[in-house]
């Protein structure tokens, strides 16, 4: 009856063999009829779709498209996704300043992931100048989300006085 979020409902219960057998191509045909009513979850996962060639051949553009389109909306996981794309290049020119624009409206939103990675941009001075106070910041945001990724950072940070006082003690609580 045209319900997108029971579409989406359908969609997701293909893709993950929830009461019927797997069928990627069943998956994207309720994906897109979502998608297309302006779903931004059913956007994202056909945007994963095409990133990851499941059921579809791996397509990176239509996956930035789907992406995008699911980003404009505020879909956070889209636009950490989105800055992924653009931070290693996949299919569009390797653009770190679009991956910044990107991981911080995720990062905005709350998304550890993308959090994390604007404590590496900081930190290694890509796409936005060296700053190890910001990355130490960005890091921390991340861990207070549960990162591992972004607490072993931190004790870099502090094992090699990175932006911070040196100090072992407090290097061993973060790998701790």
């Amino acid at each position: 009856q045209g319900n997108y979020e029971a579409q989406h409902a359908l969609g997701w219960m293909y893709a993950n063999s929830v009461g019927v057998s797997q069928d990627y191509l069943k998956a994207r045909q309720w994906y897109e009829k979502s998608a297309n009513q302006g779903n931004s979850s059913s956007q994202w996962m056909l945007g994963q779709m095409y990133a990851n060639g499941e059921g579809v051949p791996q397509d990176y553009v239509k996956a930035r498209q789907w992406y995008a389109k699911s980003a404009n909306q505020g879909n956070s996981v889209a636009q950490n996704d989105l800055g992924k794309m653009y931070y290693y290049g996949n299919s569009i020119s390797q653009d770190y300043s679009k991956a910044f624009e990107w991981y911080t409206k995720s990062a905005n939103h709350g998304n550890s992931d993308a959090q994390y990675m604007l404590g590496q941009m900081h930190e290694n001075g890509k796409g936005v100048p060296q700053d190890y106070a910001k990355a130490r910041q960005w890091y921390e945001k991340a861990v207070d989300q549960g990162s591992i990724s972004a607490q072993y950072k931190l004790g870099l940070m502090y094992a090699n006085g990175k932006g911070v006082r040196q100090n072992k003690a407090i290097a061993k609580e973060w790998f701790g």
